[in-house]
Formats: structure tokens, sequence, C-alpha cells
């Protein structure tokens, strides 16, 4: 059984995928080389035709691969931006690493631990044995041959060194122009003040220009204190949808107009909801300045943006600590306009200290209480185990396709439906720290799903499935790396079911947008404002960043333990790389 289940999964993966680009052709009505973000591709000008579904639609095309290859990574800055140029570089450098990495695994280690007899192989038995005939398992112990292995080490290990110093160099340098390259903005000038000391007979306002008056007299510009704007911000909400609506009413009064049924006057009623739509929103619009105008002292909170004369007195403002007492006139950089957090300034120091706390202690809870499929998913790995916990299934586990599938493809498929609860929840915990902005945000979900990637997918599958019932590995610390040497390479079957299963069934459901779709048809379908945009999903970084380093943990760990996993890393990467540069182009 050494491909069975892997053929498996890639048989159910790749029927997914024709599934997703089914459904998709049919509720779009569009070709398969629209299947993205956008309803559009790169460069593509052909206008959408009328008219009832045809079979010609589900003919797969290639031409979005072409188009996403051919955008360089200077158009790819000026489209998406810094963080999507980087977010493509990760797959140009895991892709490199495995590329060379996959050619010493698969040429030179794999032979290797094949060659060796300590599970006594039968080359004509080859079909029914496990992945551990490839590991170095399957090296005798205290055999010459070992040498290989640690010479492919190092020699991996300085290939990765020197990989990361070309690309951290060219992501630096990148960085550089083009923080040289864009126009000055307002934010580089401006810090945030939290924590602002309040006093009697004084407000925020007069008590953040007094200090910075005297602290920075040659630096210091002006200052403008945060409100408790929740009214305004409702309205302003309310006015975005109302112009967007104004703007898709006015698109389809001029499309009727070369309609022959115009000159029967059937559409005349656009012409009013246009006018009607543009007297609600000039309403909208005073309102707000009314809103704004009306602001008191009291509406105001210990947070402000401070303006300096030069990027320098910024700098110095934000870097050095303006009070005596640490937990008072905190600076951070001041976020973009777009990016700002509001409910987050209210927040006080200790009640943003006391949050973190509960968010560490929520994640920790989280992180054991996902050990219970943990569990359940190694128990299905292992047939042994589950004919134990089940007597009555073990006829039907031992037939073949049963087994295969069990073991094969069901435990990643179960795992990876219970990850895909975390990171929503991971970036809710994350919303509760008082963050200023949605990227920081973002930021610290993104390494708290990291660190439960880490943690609960391979130390936990690791121990659980190898050395679950060896409860002395806690009480022998000294004993956990032999432990940890025995177990990892038996459980590579696992993980390469995982890449498929996690990693290239993710990058099918990328391009289709299969739940995006589905919510947005469904949502079409009950909502009562007929006149709603659909808005363009966000590529989720904080889940995917945390899948791409966990491959990359994957590859560099099993790289001499169970080469045989480079290859589908290395195919995950390639595809990754040209999915993504299409997505990120489309946002």
């Amino acid at each position: 059984m050494i491909l069975s289940a892997l053929l498996t999964s890639v048989g159910i993966n790749l029927g997914l995928c024709f599934l997703f680009f089914t459904l998709y052709s049919v509720l779009r009505k569009q070709p398969w080389n629209s299947a993205v973000y956008a309803p559009r591709q790169i460069g593509d000008e052909e206008e959408e035709e009328d008219g009832f579904f045809n079979f010609d639609m589900l003919l797969p095309s290639a031409g979005w691969v072409r188009r996403a290859w051919q955008v360089s990574e200077d158009e790819l800055l000026c489209r998406s931006g810094l963080d999507a140029v980087v977010f493509i570089r990760i797959f140009v450098f895991s892709s490199r690493v495995f590329a060379i990495g996959g050619a010493i695994g698969i040429f030179v280690l794999l032979p290797v631990n094949y060659l060796g007899n300590q599970l006594s192989i039968d080359f004509y038995d080859l079909p029914n044995k496990n992945l551990e005939t490839f590991s170095i398992s399957n090296v005798n112990d205290g055999s010459n041959w070992l040498w290989v292995h640690f010479s492919a080490a190092y020699i991996f290990t300085g290939v990765v060194c020197y990989l990361l110093y070309y690309e951290y160099n060219h992501i630096s340098l990148r960085r550089i122009a083009s923080f040289h390259s864009s126009p000055p903005q307002p934010r580089h000038y401006t810090i945030v003040v939290r924590g602002i000391p309040s006093s009697e007979g004084r407000s925020f306002s007069e008590a953040v220009q007094a200090f910075f008056t005297d602290n920075h007299p040659s630096t210091y510009l002006s200052h403008m204190v945060v409100h408790r704007t929740s009214k305004i911000r409702s309205l302003i909400k309310d006015a975005e949808k109302l112009y967007r609506t104004l703007a898709r009413a006015k698109s389809q009064s001029s499309q009727q107009i070369n309609k022959k049924d115009r000159l029967l006057g059937l559409f005349q009623g656009r012409d009013t909801d246009v006018s009607h739509y543009e007297q609600k929103l000039e309403d909208l619009e005073r309102n707000v300045r009314t809103e704004q105008h009306s602001l008191t002292v009291h509406q105001e909170v210990p947070a402000a943006f401070v303006s300096f004369k030069s990027r320098f007195g910024a700098a110095v403002a934000l870097h050095m600590q303006q009070g005596l007492d640490p937990t008072e006139w905190l600076t951070e950089e001041a976020p973009e306009p777009r990016d700002i957090h509001w409910s987050s300034f209210s927040s006080s120091f200790m009640k943003r200290w006391i949050s973190r706390i509960v968010v560490v202690v929520a994640c920790v809870a989280l992180t054991i209480l996902f050990l219970i499929p943990v569990v359940l998913v190694q128990g299905l790995a292992n047939l042994e185990q589950l004919e134990t916990w089940f007597p009555f299934l073990k006829g039907i586990l031992d037939l073949t396709i049963v087994s295969q599938i069990v073991t094969g493809y069901l435990p990643s498929l179960i795992l990876q439906l219970f990850l895909y609860l975390v990171p929503p929840v991971m970036l809710m915990l994350s919303s509760m720290e008082g963050y200023l902005s949605s990227s920081s945000t973002e930021k610290s979900a993104c390494t708290k799903v990291l660190w439960f990637t880490i943690w609960n997918i391979f130390f936990a599958n690791v121990l659980s499935g190898s050395a679950f019932y060896q409860v002395n590995i806690f009480l022998e610390p000294k004993n956990i790396p032999k432990i940890l040497a025995e177990a990892v390479p038996g459980q590579a079957t696992f993980f390469i079911s995982y890449v498929v299963t996690s990693g290239w069934t993710k990058l099918s459901s990328e391009i289709s947008q299969l739940t995006s779709l589905l919510w947005s048809y469904v949502t079409g379908v009950f909502s009562s404002n007929d006149d709603e945009e659909i808005e363009v999903p966000k590529l989720p970084y904080h889940s995917e960043i945390p899948r791409i380093l966990f491959f990359g943990l994957l590859g560099t760990t099993y790289f001499f333990l169970a080469p045989l996993i480079l290859p589908f890393l290395l195919i995950y990467f390639c595809i990754g790389y040209i999915t993504f540069r299409n997505q990120v182009t489309e946002l």
C-alpha cells in the first residue's frame, strides 16, 4: 500500500476540481478562464454573450495561466501593492528551495533509503508496503550510508540560507524603492497617541496641545483628538451603500437608452429612481456635516492623531517614551485611513492588557480542545486502533477500497474540515486585543494560526499517532528527541495526504471560488435589495500564510527523513504561484 492512498486522494480532488469549475460555469454562465475573483481575466476584452447555457462553457481554457504569467513584478506592485509582491515571493522562494531539495532527496536520498534492509523489504512486494520503505527508518542503525543524509542536510541548509539572504535582499530593495517612489502621505508625518491623562478643567485636546508644544516645540505641527462617532460612522456606511446603489442605477439607466423599449416609455421610472437616490445622498451628506459640527468635549476619547513638520520629528516622537508613567502617552504609527479600526481607540491600557491575557488563555484552551479531533483523525489512520474502538466495523474495514479511503484520505479530510473554523476564530480573538488597524489584527491572527497549526497538526499528530500511549515522554523530557526521531518518519503518509487534501484542493477552490459564488448566489436570491453590489473577496493572508509556512516546515523536516513528500510540495508551490499571481492581480 505505497501509493494507493495518494491515488485515492488525487482522484477525489480532481473530481472536486471538475465539480467546482462546472458549477461556476453554470451559475455564472461564463467560460472557465473567468473562474477567479473578478468576472474577467487580465487583458480579457471579450464581451459576455447573452443567452442560454452552452456546453462550450464547460471546456477548460488555460488562457488565464498565460496572462497571469506575463504580468511583471513591477505591474504587480502597481496593481496590488507591496504586500501582494512579498506574498508571491514566498512561493518563488519555496519553489526554488524544494526544487533543489527535491532533486537531492529523490535522486540521492530516496535510493539510499530504499536500499537499506532495516525493515526487510521485498522488491516484488513493493505495492503492499507503506512509505516507511522510502524513509530513513529503512536505513540500518549505524550504517555508513547515514553520512549521505548528514551531508545532504548541511548542503540543504546552506542552500536555504543563501536563498533566504537573496530573497530578503530582493524584498528589502523593493520596499525601499517603493517607499522612495511613492508620494509623501499625511500618515508619514503623523503618529497615534493613546493613554492621554485626564485632568479637571482641561479637555484632551488642550492636554495634547500643551504636552507636545512643551516637549516637541520645533517639530510639532497639529493634532486631532478622536471622538465617539458611532452615529457618524453609521451615516457614512449608509451613504457608501447608497452611492453604490446610485452608480448602479445610473449605469442601468444609460444601458436602457439604447433599447427599443425605451421609445415606448417603459423605463421612465429609472430616471425617477436616480433623482430619488441623489436626493437621499444629499440629505445624508447634510446629516453627516451636522453631526461633525455638533461634536462636544464629552465625546472625546483619550487618543489623538498628532502631526509633525517632518518625518524625522514624527520618528523621534514615535520611538521615545513620552512620559514617566509607561501606561500614558503611548505612541504608535498612524495606520492608513481605510485600515483604521475605530472601536479600539476608546480602550484603556488596562483593558487591552487584560484582553490580551484572556485571548492567550482562549487560544491555549482552543489548542487543547482541538486535540480531540486530532486523536479521532489518527484513530482513523490506524486500522488496528480503529478496530479496537469499533469491533463491529472489522468486516467492512477488511475491504481494500474501504481501508484505502479510510486510512489515506478520510483522516486529512476530517482534519481539514475542523481547521476551516480556526482562522475566523483566531481573527475574532485578535480583534479583541485592541489593535488600531485591521492589518495589525490580521497579522496577530496569522501568528496565532501558525503556532496553532504547528502544534496541533505537526506535533499532536506525530505524538498521538505513534506515541500517544507513551505518557512517560512528558515525565522524561530527555527522551523526547529520540521519540520524535522514531515517530516523525512514520507519519510521512499522513502528511503527504494532508498536503494533497489541504494544499491541492485549496488551490482548486481558490480558482473556482465556489464558496463565495454560492454565498453570493444564495444572498442574491433571498436579498430584498436587487441593487446590492457584489464585493470582491479579499485575499485571506491570515489563513494562507500559515498554510504556506507549515508546508515549508514539513518540507524541511522530511527532506532527509522521508523525501518522497518533496515532489508533492513542489507541485503545490508551483501551482500556487500561478494561482495566487492571478488572484492578487484581480484584487
